[in-house]
């Protein structure tokens, strides 16, 4: 199997993309090593070790008739530990989840959250305002709204004279 970059959501749930599913799932002993025998990235202790790279959150993105709408799951992540670039045609959600617990690595029996930095940058399908562009958070979930561009707005603009 090609080693594939996995999404936030399934590192953050341990589950696999359905591209990834084989007629045979790969079964994990409670060490995290494979039945097969073969061990890939352990740590000295039989624990999994997640790549130290970005994590790609995954995003639902809709719109309705005056904006696009871009929804994650950010739970844990406080809002100042959010960056949020929006550009007239992309947004880009960047962020961190700190883990604050000290917690010796034999004391677990599973470990199956991600911890550490996670981005995405989404291509948006129409143009919108950066500057009308709202965000909010409620029970870990972001909801950006952000204003598409009227083209067919129209304005009268009365001449002033001097």
């Amino acid at each position: 199997m090609e080693n594939k970059k996995r999404s936030f959501f399934e590192r953050l749930t341990g589950s696999i993309g359905i591209e990834e599913h084989t007629d045979e799932p790969k079964k994990m002993n409670v060490k995290g090593d494979k039945k097969n025998g073969h061990a890939e990235g352990k740590t000295g202790n039989g624990w999994m070790e997640e790549e130290n790279e970005e994590a790609e959150l995954t995003v639902d993105v809709y719109q309705t008739p005056t904006e696009i709408i871009v929804q994650t799951m950010v739970a844990g992540v406080k809002p100042e530990d959010l960056e949020l670039t929006i550009a007239r045609d992309m947004v880009t959600i960047r962020g961190k989840r700190e883990e604050n617990r000290t917690i010796d690595e034999e004391n677990y029996f599973a470990k199956e959250l991600y911890w550490g930095t996670f981005s995405r940058t989404i291509s948006l399908p129409e143009e919108i305002d950066p500057e009308e562009a709202e965000a909010t958070e409620r029970h870990g979930l972001l909801t950006l709204k952000l204003q598409k561009i009227d083209r067919e707005r129209k304005t009268n603009l009365k001449v002033k004279s001097i």
